[in-house]
């Protein structure tokens, strides 16, 4: 009997993953306009503009690159997911068109991630081994987007009583 219920849920659990299998995630990128990309007007290194294009631009930008895993589910739903989110969050092709205390704000909780190791996730860094951040790369990467929040005439001290949603 148990044998039999053990098939029988097996037998639907391939089914339904098969399934899925039809179930295809949206892979157009939004289309981007090179004058409201973070890059267009902040000054940033060679080497740290490399280190945040590696690191952050397939969840953080409009221009995600989708890995082979993309097409397969349900995987590929987590991977939608995590694009949606952190486009939410923070959308470097889309930075110029943030207020400036949203810019601030945006600025302070990149460093932030960047000191704490919390961003980039930790699943994206095992799939993609060129987004791994030393401590030197994120330290290096933190007090460039200080020194633009400095440009924006934001104390590095200042409080976080910022709603992230101010525009």
């Amino acid at each position: 009997m148990k044998k039999r219920i053990f098939k029988i849920v097996g037998i639907s659990l391939l089914v339904v993953l098969i399934g899925i299998q039809f179930i295809r995630i949206d892979k157009n990128n939004p289309p981007v306009d090179e004058s409201l990309n973070f890059f267009s007007t902040e000054s940033f290194s060679p080497e740290g503009m490399a280190l945040v294009k590696n690191a952050c631009y397939d969840c953080h930008s409009n221009e995600s690159k989708y890995p082979w895993y993309s097409n397969v589910a349900p995987v590929s739903f987590l991977l939608a997911d995590h694009i949606k989110e952190g486009r939410e969050e923070l959308n470097f092709s889309e930075y110029q068109s943030y207020s400036d205390k949203k810019k601030n704000h945006k600025l302070e909780e990149i460093s932030e991630a960047l000191r704490e190791g919390w961003m980039p996730i930790d699943n994206y860094v095992w799939m993609h081994s060129e987004a791994k951040l030393s401590a030197e790369q994120r330290e290096s990467l933190a007090k460039e987007f200080d020194a633009i929040r400095s440009g924006l005439g934001y104390a590095k001290e200042e409080s976080r009583d910022h709603d992230e949603h101010d525009d």
